[in-house]
């Protein structure tokens, strides 16, 4: 590649640190795409240390990232010092985390990364120190932001085993059913189509969406939303010409046969979407935001406050998130 991956810190006294310097060690037996990490060059050097592992930190630009990657680990500097210890969140460090995403958005956009990768962030540290946002892809969104017009912004979780979207996201169960509406679900689904093209491969993808209630309703008596607002969807996309199937009951849409039906399924809310992705394929799980003017892409999983600074924390699902935001950036070129 000749532009590096964008790397995000994310919470420091997670294992976000951790599993970057693993995949770094891993990157030749692997061949990883070249990337460079955002953030404090003397913490992640601490950090190196403190779990015994032998990774030179090379404070640079992302210009020279490429070439230093084979010998070193390219750190950029956000400007931001970070205080946390292994498992003890500090909120004086969260302005490094958010420094580090903002920093990645502006590379990306100026030309000088080819994606954005984000390692696991903590919500509720963020939130302590006045942070606005949901989640990173509410935030990414607003970063994304042209003209005052700010982007719909769609989760996905994929892996080589199964791809699903949730429609509606970081909201409580009762708040999701509100917001649930047909207009949501064509949209959603519309990026999900255009991506699967851009940065798939997919001609023609096919996308099965499920229904909201047990037995996607059983004929109006568990529940007519189904009738009144997933279906009307469903006719509108396919009258667009999109490939979609549904409301299918969701306890049986993912089973072997089931998946070898679709290439992804747009779920309701956020667990029936990622508790069967998590359970299929935790270790190998990517979060990729789609609608987005660039690509991001993160791993399946949080900060790991337990199992931060022990050296026992996997590497799994970050470098699926570098290989797949590399492809993507391939795919897409």
């Amino acid at each position: 590649m000749s532009k590096p991956l964008a790397l995000t810190l994310g919470e420091p006294a997670g294992i976000g640190p951790d599993i970057t310097l693993q995949a770094w060690l891993r990157r030749t037996e692997l061949g990883l795409p070249a990337f460079y990490l955002l953030g404090d060059p003397g913490f992640i050097s601490q950090r190196a240390a403190l779990l015994g592992l032998d990774v030179p930190v090379t404070e640079t630009h992302p210009g020279q990232a490429v070439e230093i990657f084979s010998k070193a680990l390219p750190v950029v500097p956000t400007g931001h010092r970070v205080t946390a210890q292994p498992g003890r969140p500090d909120v004086t460090s969260a302005e490094a985390t958010i420094g580090s995403i903002r920093q990645a958005v502006l590379d990306v956009k100026a030309g000088r990364a080819s994606a954005v990768v984000t390692n696991p962030i903590a919500k509720a540290i963020l939130y302590r120190a006045g942070f606005t946002h949901p989640g990173h892809t509410e935030y990414l969104a607003e970063l994304a932001a042209d003209g005052g017009v700010v982007p719909q912004p769609v989760m996905m979780l994929w892996s080589p085993t199964l791809a699903v979207v949730p429609v509606t996201i970081h909201v409580a169960l009762r708040e999701a059913i509100e917001q649930l509406t047909s207009p949501l679900i064509t949209s959603t689904t519309r990026i999900v189509a255009a991506s699967l093209r851009r940065y798939f491969g997919l001609s023609r993808p096919r996308i099965a969406l499920s229904g909201l209630n047990p037995h996607a309703g059983e004929d109006g008596t568990m529940g007519t939303e189904e009738d009144t607002i997933i279906a009307p969807a469903i006719a509108t996309l396919r009258n667009a010409g999109l490939d979609v199937q549904g409301p299918l009951p969701a306890d049986t849409m993912f089973h072997d046969a089931a998946r070898k039906t679709y290439d992804c399924a747009i779920c309701m809310y956020h667990d029936q979407a990622l508790i069967p992705i998590k359970t299929l394929a935790f270790d190998e799980g990517v979060n990729v935001t789609l609608g987005l003017p660039f690509i991001r892409t993160s791993p399946d999983h949080g900060t790991a406050f337990g199992i931060a600074g022990k050296g026992t924390a996997n590497p799994a699902s970050l470098i699926a998130a570098l290989r797949l935001a590399a492809r993507m950036a391939s795919q897409a070129a």
